[in-house]
């Protein structure tokens, strides 16, 4: 039975959402147990009526709430009563193998490092968001996490995001490709220099080399390694483009009679494809390389998105990917020395 924690008042539409998108996924899946972290009387009037597997799910009180407009390092310090600590802690005590919230993206991404604890040898926490592509999907790591880092964060990134996309994503032999200005090898910033040959050399992954924006979304890459700042561009650029495009189609499609006749023909077409270009129905973006996983859900989120992100955390689990990263990363350590004790001049 694999124990999940949800945070039933994160989000805009906290509580209700949260608490009957937990319900769904409930019944779609018999091996987990929800546990509801939150304000126990308000969960209970939600789930009073509701058809559902009592003996599988949980309430555990918890009476404070951390909003997306506090400071989340001073929130977490104050409201350790709060649903987002208490899960957090639930997942760094072994309460739960997994964690999901639509709550603060601030407090849940320093809180998963904080609270919850990183797998010994990762030193970032990166969030590897599922991006919707002309041919699939592709994760983008770290999508908002960590704005400032070193080259030797992006290689744990690549390595963790490869094992995801491979494990959960059904992805085989996943292509990485590190987001740059050019493709060449010697573009960028020093980060990216010198994170490319750090790539290159790790047997580990499938490194395909630099990967340039405008290429993401024609699937050049299954993973795309980038620090947050340069990920989250890319990530809202994307979605301001798709809102955009789809917006321009639908006035476009209200113009006069006859394009209101062909808006009406398309209109089954155009519907399957913005499906496809629909971050939410990939779920949450799960932050990867902490003692248990934590999934970000968007904070907007309905009962589907709930339900989409809950379930997600079941193929992290069957795949055993907790300790799949935490041996690739100790792997990748003992690489890592094996080469600085051959190189010329190391002994001196």
């Amino acid at each position: 039975m694999i124990r999940i924690a949800v945070d039933a008042m994160g989000g805009d539409n906290a509580p209700k959402s949260n608490v009957l998108g937990a319900v769904k996924a409930l019944k779609e899946k018999k091996d987990i147990e929800l546990i509801l972290v939150g304000r126990e009387e308000e969960i209970k009037a939600i789930l009073s009526g509701q058809d559902y597997d009592q003996g599988r799910l949980r309430i555990v009180h918890a009476d404070e709430v951390i909003g997306t407009d506090e400071e989340p390092a001073v929130a977490i310090k104050k409201k350790k009563n709060s649903s987002l600590i208490i899960g957090m802690k639930m997942l760094r005590e072994g309460e739960a193998e997994a964690f999901v919230s639509a709550g603060s993206t601030g407090a849940i991404l320093i809180g998963g490092q904080v609270v919850a604890g990183r797998i010994k040898g990762v030193k970032r926490a990166p969030l590897a968001v599922i991006i919707p592509t002309i041919s699939g999907k592709a994760l983008l790591i770290d999508g908002g996490a960590n704005v400032d880092c070193r080259p030797e964060s992006l290689l744990q990134f690549a390595v963790m995001g490869s094992l995801y996309a491979e494990y959960a994503m059904k992805i085989k032999n996943p292509r990485v490709g590190l987001v740059n200005i050019g493709t060449e090898e010697d573009k960028g910033n020093m980060l990216v220099r010198e994170a490319f040959p750090m790539l290159q050399s790790c047997q580990e992954i499938n490194f395909i080399g630099n990967v340039e924006a405008r290429d993401v979304i024609s699937h050049c890459a299954d993973v795309l390694v980038c620090e947050a700042f340069a990920g989250n561009i890319v990530l809202k650029t994307m979605e301001g483009v798709s809102s955009a495009i789809f917006r321009k189609i639908k006035e476009a499609a209200m113009t006069d009679m006859r394009s209101k006749i062909g808006g009406k023909l398309l209109k089954p077409y155009l519907y399957s494809m913005k499906k496809e270009f629909d971050a939410s129905e990939y779920g949450g973006a799960p932050m990867l390389g902490l003692n248990g996983l934590v999934v970000k859900a968007h904070g907007n989120s309905q009962e589907k998105q709930i339900r989409t992100a809950i379930l997600q955390c079941v193929g992290f689990y069957e795949n055993d990917l907790k300790d799949k990263i935490s041996a690739a990363i100790r792997k990748e350590k003992e690489n890592s020395v094996k080469s600085e004790d051959g190189a010329p001049g190391a002994e001196e």
